[in-house]
């Protein structure tokens, strides 16, 4: 989960890496969907606000926007039957957007809480989330509690962070924020920190892509799930209809799954 502004300053570690995937993402005014029987030129195409950089559930390839989110949301407006237009709004100015009505929905790994549901409506969850502690192949750390005393890293403004700083305290010497992902997995391979924790698409699929590299992740029962959904501004029932059915569909049809598959089914 995403908590704060600070992300990817270094999104060119990235692209290299993305293009790896084969995404089905949309560039940033393109339309996907569908109109349905009823469609036609007079449909409301809806715009869908992301912050593209926080592979591989979003992410920039050249000018195009991609990733399992963007993948997701473009088979929930096909199965809807709805249009939408993709726009990379980055991450605040995402909320901020929603509060103005110059975008309709939002997606981009944003986890279902009560205080965010305060001000907005959430669809039901897309994606099941949970940290993860990266470790050595032969570390003899089985818990969150173990890593005491030793040098732990996180991106920062992330659940990872949190779950850091509540467990050692918010001035724990031995936490190392990173701007991403990529550079903290970098130091863990290099000896700088002894563990990374992150949320376990994000660092599932950047420690795959390290070869001849032995390490283990560790599920630590303690970390609680997190759940990401859709949102739109609070009473905005017509979109949310829509994305729900779109969304039980695809569920139930196994493109969803399916989509998971693409992205994580080798982790």
């Amino acid at each position: 989960m995403r908590i704060g502004t600070n992300w990817f300053k270094s999104l060119a570690l990235v692209v290299g890496v993305g293009v790896l995937l084969a995404g089905c993402g949309s560039g940033g005014q393109q339309t996907s969907g569908s109109g349905g029987a009823s469609g036609g030129s007079g449909d409301k195409v809806y715009v869908v606000g992301t912050d593209a950089a926080y592979p591989p559930f979003q992410m920039l390839e050249a000018d195009k926007i991609s990733g399992h989110d963007i993948d997701v949301m473009n088979a929930i407006a096909e199965a809807g039957g709805f249009k939408i237009e993709w726009k990379n709004t980055g991450w605040d100015p995402l909320f901020d957007g929603l509060d103005k009505g110059t975008v309709d929905i939002g997606i981009s790994s944003i986890t279902i809480t009560e205080k965010r549901k305060e001000k907005y409506d959430f669809s039901d969850s897309y994606f099941e989330a949970n940290q993860l502690i990266l470790v050595a192949e032969d570390s003899p750390v089985t818990k969150l509690a173990d890593l005491k005393g030793k040098k732990i890293g996180v991106q920062a403004a992330t659940t990872g962070e949190e779950v850091v700083k509540k467990a050692f305290g918010d001035t724990y010497e031995g936490l190392k924020g990173y701007d991403d992902m990529p550079s903290s997995v970098d130091d863990f391979f290099n000896g700088r920190v002894d563990a990374v924790i992150g949320d376990n698409g994000v660092l599932s699929y950047y420690v795959n892509k390290v070869k001849d590299k032995k390490f283990k992740l560790i599920k630590d029962d303690s970390f609680e799930k997190e759940f990401y959904g859709m949102i739109v501004k609070k009473g905005n029932t017509d979109a949310m209809n829509k994305i729900n059915e779109g969304l039980k569909k695809i569920k139930e049809n196994g493109k969803l799954q399916e989509i998971y598959n693409q992205y994580f089914d080798n982790k």
